[in-house]
């Protein structure tokens, strides 16, 4: 009998061929022009209340909606970091027998992180130099501040020595209410590096231990793969995420701030253009890598970059398109993309403070020499892992200002655009995050070059998108299957009964 090919009349088609959601990187898009009609409409509705005797403004309700979306879905995406950076070290130390060349894959990646950062200070220094744009501002040293947090040389260390064996840090904060009460407010922190180190040193020494650590591991590897089930729903909000973000920017920054800083702010686009559009791409094809396929498998974390302004939250989703969209071996990425998170950041430790420190030195009156521009391009460079354990690129231009014995108060002035300009530094920062650890496993020859050309933003989910055809396709051939077996059950009882009848009067 042919039950298997035989079409059942009454058989269900799989669930998932019909009606079909918009693809993943659409929803984005969509999340990005709602969030920025939205915010507009907060924005043209004004706040709630002006603020009176020097308080600020209360945001509208909507500006608070979307503050609250924007702000909860980066939380929910920071709160899964250290799980995730934990286990997926662990893990990776624990293949590292299947990976000869460790040590020059590390030599190799930091090598990139220099090279590509150098290029991006040298265009930094360039377009300072010509767009001039302390002498083209409306600003005075007047208005100058000194910058509430500042980066020194020692933060390297003091970033990468644990403080504690999970990598938090608290920071308390004691205002004074209006009626001479203090308050309190106790904020808990992660450090990157730290719970880079902690993973690190555990993952080794539970490869030195052999047998005795297997449970250990085996533990490690299920609770990787429960943290990357959590993140991937968490990811999934990422359209509405990005509603709230982009919308929350609109609403509180609009574009006013940007008028007495066009020239400098301009200045800091065209930078980072140049660097995602035309360094990254000469970097991609001189080592033999299509340009348009790295921006298809990279553009959902350059996308959320741009709009959540946070590298570390968009950490996973670097992440994971590194690996699934890109290519690159997951005991590879899972080390490179979060060293990279903390220390390789070509917009905010490259472009920004050499436009910026350029800035202050023309506002103020102060000649840089060749010299000067030789610790700005030093700097940058090598700052970046100077302040690993710190985040901002505040810190990083402090770190710059300070070296060059530059007015600390300049700071100050840059802090009205700061926001509108985190936007582009972060998705040039993450971009950077994505591409060198691919062009690093392709001199390697350990990149996956058929998964890197057909790298797609819609990858994101197909390790999901399999169990649940899986599952449909379960369903239905069992459905079929009892179909068939009704079927001809229905079709072969009248045999049956003559039988039964020629039985019974033999």
């Amino acid at each position: 009998m042919s039950s298997a090919t035989t079409k059942i009349p009454g058989a269900q088609p799989r669930a998932r061929k019909g009606m079909r959601f918009p693809s993943f990187s659409v929803q984005i898009i969509l999340g990005l022009v709602l969030g920025v009609l939205l915010g507009w409409l907060a924005l043209s509705m004004g706040p709630q209340s002006p603020g009176t005797d020097g308080s600020d403004p209360v945001p509208n309700g909507l500006t608070t909606t979307l503050d609250t979306i924007g702000s909860s879905f980066v939380t929910l995406l920071k709160a899964i970091v250290p799980p995730l950076i934990f286990t997926a070290i662990v893990a990776s130390i624990a293949n590292l027998r299947t990976v000869t060349n460790a040590a020059r894959l590390a030599g190799q990646t930091l090598l990139w992180f220099a090279i590509t950062a150098a290029v991006a200070v040298a265009i930094g220094i360039g377009l300072g130099l010509v767009f001039q744009p302390g002498h083209n501002t409306t600003l005075t040293t007047a208005e100058a501040a000194e910058p509430s947090s500042t980066g020194t040389w020692l933060d390297f260390l003091n970033g990468l020595i644990p403080t504690n064996v999970l990598g938090l840090g608290a920071d308390t904060s004691v205002e004074a209410g209006a009626d001479g009460a203090f308050s309190a407010e106790t904020g808990i922190s992660f450090n990157v590096l730290q719970i880079l180190v902690v993973a690190l040193v555990i993952g080794i020494a539970a490869l030195k231990s052999g047998a005795k650590a297997d449970p250990f591991l085996a533990f490690n590897r299920s609770a990787l793969a429960i943290v990357q089930k959590v993140l991937w729903w968490i990811i999934r909000l990422a359209p509405l995420g990005t509603m709230g973000l982009i919308g929350n920017a609109v609403a509180t920054y609009g574009w006013e701030s940007l008028r007495s800083l066009a020239s400098f702010s301009l200045a800091i686009y065209v930078g980072l253009a140049l660097v995602l559009f035309v360094v990254y791409p000469v970097v991609l094809r001189s080592n033999g890598l299509g340009v348009m396929a790295w921006f298809r498998g990279a553009w959902p974390a350059i996308q959320l970059a741009f709009v959540s302004r946070s590298s570390i939250g968009t950490l996973p989703v670097t992440q994971r398109v590194t690996e699934r969209n890109l290519g690159v071996p997951s005991e590879y990425a899972s080390f490179a993309v979060p060293l990279a998170a903390t220390t390789k950041m070509d917009g905010c430790a490259s472009i920004y403070p050499a436009i910026s420190a350029i800035f202050v030195a023309q506002i103020f009156g102060v000649d840089l020499s060749i010299t000067d521009y030789l610790l700005i391009a030093f700097v940058s460079v090598v700052g970046s892992a100077a302040t690993a354990g710190l985040t901002g690129a505040m810190v990083m231009l402090t770190l710059t200002l300070s070296t060059l014995g530059l007015p600390l108060a300049g700071v100050g002035l840059l802090l009205a655009v700061d926001p509108i300009l985190d936007m582009g530094r972060t998705a040039v920062n993450v971009a950077g995050q994505t591409l060198v650890p691919t062009v690093v496993a392709k001199r390697e020859g350990i990149l996956d070059l058929e998964q890197y050309r057909a790298a797609s933003s819609e990858n994101l989910f197909d390790d999901d998108e399999p169990e649940a055809d899986d599952a449909a396709a379960e369903q239905a051939e069992a459905a079929s299957s009892d179909d068939a077996s009704d079927a001809a059950s229905d079709g072969g009882s009248e045999d049956d009964r003559e039988l039964a009848e020629a039985t019974s009067r033999a």
